[in-house]
């Protein structure tokens, strides 16, 4: 009977385990599952006098942990810095060292990762990296998925080198201040850089050999895709007003193709030379969304100029003239039979009948020189729209106008980056000097970016990834039941006394492997927070310690390369790179190998084991 609650506790770990890997079931509902059962397990069944109880609240106190709200309030940053795109120029800037040679430009865009998820949550680095990986291999002429898939493995790298890289990082910290152990911010950077420093190796010069030389052919890039008729009003104070043209172009719309000015009614077609555009002019331009959006946010293009007929008093999104939080583009097919068809945009008043604004308009048949809201509508036509997620509900129920779901997405705020890049470097000042708990710099962090406006509350509420606050609540409440229950010291006897006479390097070693090869079949949060009180355990009934054990852990937990779904940027590059489950195997099994010997070979000695 004594030993009834920590048997339970195994068999819950165990089934919580099988049911994670088997991905037949969602995370959340696993997680509460998980939680629900051992709630009645040590609320139901009468746990020993011998012993100290563990009470409900002791169960959930996971979902309050430390750890845990560090890395969410990181995501909001991470999720501030994407939503400006505050890190793509500079990547860009470093991409460019790279030269006319493929390989020095994913030599420096890899490194450049790297770097910067050692400082930030890897996987926004990750989502920010790619399209520009993308958009580079288009212009390069090499297959982005030379670059892709090391792209992740990197980020995972850097991730291991400071406390804030990973969430893996935070939650083991967070574990192990229970035992009054505290892992500062670069506590384990030496060990990390040099395992990166082999990973980063073997990412250059050995997975080229090992990928398929067809794998992941380009995913096409938007710079190569569909083209969108639109225009922009020039008004007093607008960012073309007063620009010239240079040998017929106009260096503010580089990335676009005018196709017109129209001025006092009449059109000015190119070559435009010695042309400066003025105040009422209207510039009729062929854009792919990726560039419209890209001038959009910047200011080179803006949004249509309000008509009378178009105002609504009982709408508010009806006074927007300029990109706000949340504004978002979507495109939208003009459905057969729809009313329409046969009208000009100008008299179609989808405006006022949606409170969305038509941005750009796209046909099979030929591209226009006329104004756009002046084109007649056919059926079949594509139209890039705009406005707030409300507009875009009432938008979803038209069955004229047949709203493209996936196409939704939001127009980065980039005049708000030097803001967002900033909150950034004062979270990591505070917390790597320790001027305040990490803790409490991500959250002052975390209100910054939305008070600031380079966020919105939905857009923070968004960025809260619930299945690792489930995930990691329940983990928490298994790890809090096999400690308290005696089961993480049980584990640590069987594993020295299984070992007996080896040397704490060896177990220490062994204890890698174990954790690397769970993590790729496991979520590596729950591996990291499962497998951290029973690391503790061993240290302690070696006499040895206790830090080596808890690094072994994070480095162990974050070897997650063999599988797509061992880390979320696996599944990121996944799409993109067009790569199959055996691809990651084959590359990530050899990584997980090489880190694992490295780490055995330096571990031991740079700790005096």
């Amino acid at each position: 009977m004594d030993n009834l609650h920590m048997w339970l506790t195994f068999v819950v770990i165990a089934c919580t385990i099988i049911a994670f890997a088997s991905e037949r079931w969602s995370i959340e509902g696993i997680s509460l599952a998980t939680i629900a059962v051992l709630l009645a397990i040590f609320t139901l069944i009468p746990q020993p006098t011998d012993r100290e109880t563990i009470s409900a609240p002791e169960l959930l106190i996971g979902f309050a942990n430390p750890a845990l709200i560090t890395v969410l309030a990181l995501l909001v940053i991470g999720q501030a810095l994407f939503n400006t795109d505050a890190l793509e120029r500079p990547a860009q800037m470093l991409s460019q060292l790279g030269g006319s040679s493929a390989k020095r430009t994913i030599f420096v865009l890899l490194v450049s990762a790297g770097i910067t998820s050692a400082f930030l949550n890897n996987t926004p680095v990750v989502v920010m990296f790619i399209p520009i990986v993308v958009a580079i291999a288009a212009q390069r002429n090499f297959a982005a998925s030379s670059a892709l898939m090391p792209l992740s493995y990197v980020g995972i790298l850097g991730g291991m080198t400071t406390l804030i890289g990973s969430s893996t990082n935070l939650l083991v910290a967070g574990v192990a201040e229970r035992y009054d152990i505290v892992i500062g911010f670069f506590d384990f950077t030496i060990p990390g850089l040099v395992l990166a420093g082999a990973g980063l190796l073997y990412v250059l010069f050995v997975m080229p050999l090992i990928l398929r030389k067809d794998d992941g052919a380009e995913a096409k890039s938007d710079t190569s895709g569909r083209q969108f008729l639109a225009q922009i009003d020039v008004s007093i104070g607008h960012a073309l007003e007063g620009e010239a043209s240079v040998h017929g172009l106009f260096p503010s719309l580089s990335e676009i193709t005018v196709r017109s000015v129209y001025r006092n009614s009449e059109m000015i077609l190119p070559p435009f030379e010695d042309v400066v555009l003025q105040a009422g002019d209207i510039v009729v331009v062929a854009a792919t969304r990726r560039s419209l959006t890209k001038a959009l946010s910047q200011g080179a293009a803006s949004l249509p100029e309000m008509r009378e007929e178009e105002i609504d008093p009982a709408r508010s999104t009806d006074i927007m003239r300029s990109i706000r939080q949340e504004f978002t583009l979507a495109e939208a097919v003009v459905a057969p039979g729809s009313r329409f068809a046969g009208r000009t945009i100008e008299a179609s008043r989808i405006r006022r009948t949606f409170g969305t604004m038509v941005l750009g308009v796209q046909r099979r048949s030929g591209m226009a020189r006329g104004l756009m809201r002046q084109t007649r509508l056919e059926p079949g036509d594509t139209l890039l729209v705009g406005g707030l997620p409300d507009d875009l509900e009432n938008l979803r129920s038209s069955r004229e106008l047949l709203l493209l779901e996936r196409s939704m997405s939001e127009i980065p705020l980039r005049a708000k980056a030097p803001r967002a890049i900033g909150i950034f470097a004062m979270v990591i000042i505070a917390a790597s000097i320790g001027l305040v708990p990490i803790v409490a710099a991500s959250l002052i962090g975390a209100y910054a970016v939305i008070a600031s406006g380079c966020l919105s509350i939905r857009q923070a509420a968004r960025s809260f990834d619930k299945q690792i606050f489930m995930m990691v609540g329940a983990s928490l409440a298994a790890a809090t039941a096999m400690e308290r229950t005696g089961g993480a010291a049980y584990l640590a006897d069987g594993v020295v006394s299984a070992m007996d006479g080896q040397s704490p390097g060896f177990i220490l070693s062994a204890l890698f492997l174990v954790t690397a090869l769970l993590t790729n079949v496991l979520s590596n949060n729950a591996t990291a927070v499962l497998f951290t009180p029973i690391a503790i355990g061993i240290a302690l009934k070696l006499g040895v310690p206790v830090e080596p054990f808890i690094v072994c852990i994070i480095f162990a937990a974050n070897c997650s390369f063999a599988t797509p779904v061992g880390y979320q940027t696996n599944l990121l590059v996944l799409g993109p790179g067009r790569y199959r489950f055996i691809d990651y195997v084959k590359a990530g099994l050899p990584l997980l190998f090489l880190l694992w010997i490295v780490f055995t070979l330096f571990a031991p000695t740079y700790y005096g084991l």
